[in-house]
């Protein structure tokens, strides 16, 4: 139950990706893209420094993309 936020951030993170492709992404984001392809298999957990440059790269709160908030 505690892990559920890795499981809806990786549902959250791909809806905001959307069309653009995890390479890109990574790029963009300036995060290894092998990190992101894990965080998206729900294979490790996020760090923080991570999720705040995933939060502020979409303008999105950290709570929305950890599922503890919603719109």
């Amino acid at each position: 139950m505690e892990k559920d936020y890795i499981k809806i951030f990786a549902v959250r993170l791909k809806e905001l990706i959307g069309e653009k492709s995890v390479s890109q992404f990574a790029r963009e984001v300036g995060i290894p893209q092998q990190t992101i392809s894990r965080y998206l298999l729900c294979r490790r957990e996020i760090t923080l420094s991570n999720l705040c440059k995933i939060a502020d790269f979409f303008g999105e709160d950290i709570d929305f993309l950890l599922g503890r908030k919603d719109y």
